[in-house]
């Protein structure tokens, strides 16, 4: 142990690293401890420490940033402060940390590092030997001590000694040793870091005496320049006096009978950080009910100590409401001319959701004050419906945030949390206006569609007021509890189905289809934005891979069927990757020559080894020829066997089988309908996982083809003319581990079974979808457009719809409709029709020949 004058410190010491300030002795300072080795020291030694001597702590400045401190120790100060831990508070928010309440005892040097984990103990040598220093005043330490005296007192002098801790402060300063003078000004005054290491430095009084005394002649010619100019407020003498006022009575100091603390010395940073956030509270040109909640929190602020979890929570508030963009938005760019051009650069088709954009722009030119549209873009995946978003953006010229609510079933996620509850934060809209910085930033609501409900509330219902435009100008998160304006944002929501959306919000909205896109359409954006995005991805160019249009016509329709380009581009993507497999290990070889031939290689020769062969053979000898064009067979090396290899001519080489269309969220699909019969009972045996209604259209089916048997000349096995009598009938709906439901394989459930008790064979290249009723009615249904495109994609030609859906075609692109034949049937007589070769015509009544068109 080492002693001095009263005051007795450990030889051995933990050491706590700071980075926010420099404790003197004589000082008290609140630290915040958040770090790895300081938060052990205060666990292990604070926390559980039950004697005085293990409270006794060595702090040392660190001017390293402690976001970098890692594993290994900073390079420590030589002299530090032996410091006496009077408090210790300890937090969860924003992170777990600790604050502590440090009052300086002495000065000590580093003599030896003893350990650096779990935290830095080091062998310290107590340096302030005050007993050296009992007689200032003789010699020039004496005229230095009385000129130092001199100073404090004018200095406080100049404070507004109303205030009682300057009262206090000025009567302490004739009973403290004048040797403690220099280190407890110092730490009082407005200094720099650098200002205080140089006081902690000067183990010599008299060199102490002159590092300070400088200090303190800045600070009265400071006040002098204030009070000369006249440039405060009546009251901001009081102010001036309450920020330097740091040293307030307490328990504990350096000597016995003598009763004084200081408080941190960062307070005066504090006070300048909390004028600094009134002012822009000020300046963010918030409305008046939110300039006066913010005042009213601010003034809250001003009374509550750093140590209260409060303050952190309060501050936090503060600063979000100064930074969110109250009254800060970006001019849109009216130019309709220039947005068609660079609509059209983006994204290939989609024409619909183009001209609305257009629209927007056209009337934004007219009405400056117009409230931004809620658009709901509705279509399967991979059709484009962010990307759209995102260039709808960039077309107008605003900032651009997606937020994604799939699976959200937490209503604060839109709303927010109340500042009451623990970690509580803004919602996701307030968050992103925010991050943009802006209030009429482009906002895509991705997956609105799948969106959760849960304990915690309905987010769907969250979302009511965000996007209603009569609501949402006055927009309430819980977390403010003031309005925001929201009037100025443009929403676009995104869906895979409206079927999951609720009809409330749906309400809101103006939904925009998005079909999927035609195969012609596919091998467009292919080549227009796929082809080159994978080459870039992949370190290659046109120069080294080719892949024509015939190959990709053939990803598309042997390798992919989806509605929108997802799977496409991943078929691109292993292409490139194996051709990249070929370009490197022909690099190791020799690097190709960029002015080489740039020709195609001759037919044959497009598969000099490809796919496994490029694989097996590792002693390639010479570059690949370039560029490497992909045909048929290298795209079967790669790619594999063709996925979609099965023709629909193979699947209707028996009675009883149909082609139907149905419609998913992940676009239109074709659904085939298999029928069997055998002897049996007359029962009905539906399989395929089908649901309530999908089952009923069976039954009516059944119903009637036997009210119409005899029309038809429709028997069983044993030629009855009730088809069932004695028979069974299974019908069946491949891809059983997919359920089905809806009404619309009627017409397919009906010319199944009617080709089943016929013994004729439906046609190859017909599809067909529409509702039917007892009477023989077809009956309209949804999602016509998709559901032409699959069979469009399958190769058929015939396309039989519900009359009533005629009016749906016109979506449909014109090089689609010209290579299909569409009927219109209004009745099942016209259905049976149009699916056979040369009609089913009824034996007491003329052939009804349905309306065929192929220029619908």
């Amino acid at each position: 142990m080492a002693s001095s004058s009263g005051v007795q410190i450990p030889g051995r010491l933990p050491l706590l690293l700071t980075h926010d300030g420099v404790l003197l002795p004589g000082s008290t300072v609140r630290v915040s401890v958040d770090t790895g080795r300081n938060m052990q020291l205060v666990k292990s030694r604070l926390l559980k420490g039950t004697s005085l001597k293990s409270t006794i702590i060595g702090v040392i400045p660190n001017t390293r940033d402690p976001e970098q401190e890692a594993d290994e120790l900073p390079t420590l100060h030589s002299i530090g402060t032996a410091g006496l831990a009077v408090q210790v508070v300890g937090s969860n928010w924003p992170k777990p940390h600790y604050t502590l309440l440090i009052t300086g005892l002495c000065r000590f040097r580093v003599a030896q590092l003893l350990k650096e984990r779990p935290f830095v103990v080091a062998e310290v040598e107590q340096l302030d030997q005050l007993e050296q220093y009992m007689d200032t005043d003789q010699g020039e330490l004496g005229e230095l001590s009385q000129r130092f005296y001199q100073a404090a007192v004018q200095l406080v002098g100049m404070l507004d000694m109303s205030v009682p801790v300057v009262a206090k402060l000025r009567k302490l300063l004739d009973s403290l040793p004048r040797d403690t003078l220099p280190d407890i000004l110092a730490s009082m005054i407005r200094t720099t870091n650098k200002e205080k290491l140089q006081v902690l430095d000067a183990v010599d009084l008299e060199e102490r005496f002159k590092k300070t005394l400088p200090l303190i002649t800045r600070q009265i010619e400071g006040l002098k320049l204030l009070q000369n100019t006249r440039k405060l407020r009546p009251d901001d003498n009081k102010k001036v006096g309450l920020s330097m006022h740091p040293i307030l009575l307490g328990k504990g100091g350096m000597y016995p009978g003598r009763q004084f603390s200081l408080e941190e010395e960062g307070d005066e940073e504090d006070v300048d950080d909390t004028s600094l956030l009134e002012r822009k509270v000020k300046g963010a040109n918030m409305p008046e009910p939110a300039l006066r909640v913010c005042l009213k929190e601010l003034k809250r602020l001003k009374k509550m100590p750093q140590s209260m979890p409060e303050y952190a929570l309060t501050r936090n508030y503060l600063e979000l409401m100064a930074e969110l963009p109250w009254s800060k938005s970006t001019s849109d760019c009216l130019d309709i001319r220039a947005a068609r051009v660079l609509l059209d650069n983006d994204h290939y088709a989609m024409e619909k959701l183009k001209r609305r954009v257009l629209e927007y722009l056209a009337v934004r030119q007219l009405k400056s004050t117009l409230k931004g549209p809620i658009l709901c873009f509705v279509g399967p995946p991979g059709v484009g419906k962010t990307s759209v978003g995102r260039s709808i953006a960039r077309t107008l010229g605003r900032e651009f945030h997606r937020i994604a609510l799939g699976g959200v079933c937490d209503q604060s996620d839109i709303r927010g949390h109340r500042r009451t509850y623990v970690g509580s934060m803004p919602g996701r809209i307030i968050n992103g206006l925010k991050t943009v910085g802006v209030n009429n930033p482009v906002f895509l609501l991705d997956e609105v569609d799948k969106l959760g409900k849960s304990l915690q509330g309905d987010p769907a219902a969250a979302l009511l007021e965000v996007l209603d435009p009569e609501q949402n100008h006055s927009f309430t998160d819980h977390y403010l509890n003031v309005s925001f304006d929201l009037s100025q944002v443009l929403f676009i929501a995104t869906a895979n189905t409206t079927a999951t959306i609720p009809p409330a919000l749906l309400d809101r909205m103006e939904v925009l289809q998005v079909p999927g896109y035609t195969q012609e359409e596919k091998v467009e954006i292919a080549h227009r934005h796929l082809i080159p995005h994978q080459l870039e991805q992949h370190g290659l160019t046109p120069q080294q891979l080719q892949i024509p249009q015939h190959t990709t016509q053939e990803i598309i329709s042997r390798y992919t069927r989806e509605a929108g380009v997802r799977s496409l581009e991943r078929k691109i993507g292993a292409v490139c990757r194996a051709v990249a497999v070929k370009v490197a290990e022909g690099h190791k070889i020799s690097k190709p020559d960029p002015s080489g031939p740039q020709h195609g290689p001759e037919e044959g020769e497009t598969r000099e080894r490809t796919g496994e062969e490029a694989y097996r053979d590792t002693d390639m000898t010479a570059p690949p020829e370039m560029p490497i064009v992909i045909d048929s067979v290298a795209l079967k090396d790669i790619l594999g066997p063709p996925v979609f290899e099965m023709e629909v001519s193979e699947r209707l080489t028996l009675p009883g089988v149909a082609i139907g269309l149905a419609w998913t969220p992940l676009g239109g699909e074709i659904m085939f309908v298999e029928a069997s019969r055998m002897e049996g009972e007359g029962q009905l045996t539906l399989t395929g996982q089908l649901g309530d209604v999908m089952k009923e259209s069976a039954h009516l089916a059944i119903s009637w083809l036997r009210s119409n048997a005899k029309l038809y000349q429709l028997t069983n096995i044993a030629g009855s003319q009730d088809p069932l009598e004695g028979t069974d009938v299974h019908l069946h709906f491949p891809a059983g581990a997919v359920t089905k439901d809806g009404p619309s394989a009627g017409v397919t459930i009906v010319t199944c079974l009617a080709s089943l008790f016929s013994g004729r064979l439906v046609r190859s290249d017909v599809a067909m979808t529409g509702e039917i009723t007892l009477r023989g009615l077809v009956l309209p249904v949804g999602g016509i457009k998709d559901k032409v495109l699959a069979a469009h994609r399958a190769g058929l030609k015939r396309i039989i719809i519900p009359k009533r859906n005629e009016k749906d075609l016109e979506e449909i692109p014109i090089h689609v409709r010209a290579d299909l034949d569409f009927v219109a049937a209004s009745s099942l007589d016209e259905v049976l029709n149009a699916a056979f070769d040369g009609g089913f015509a009824a034996t007491t009544a003329p052939v009804t020949h349905p309306q065929v068109s192929s220029k619908l």
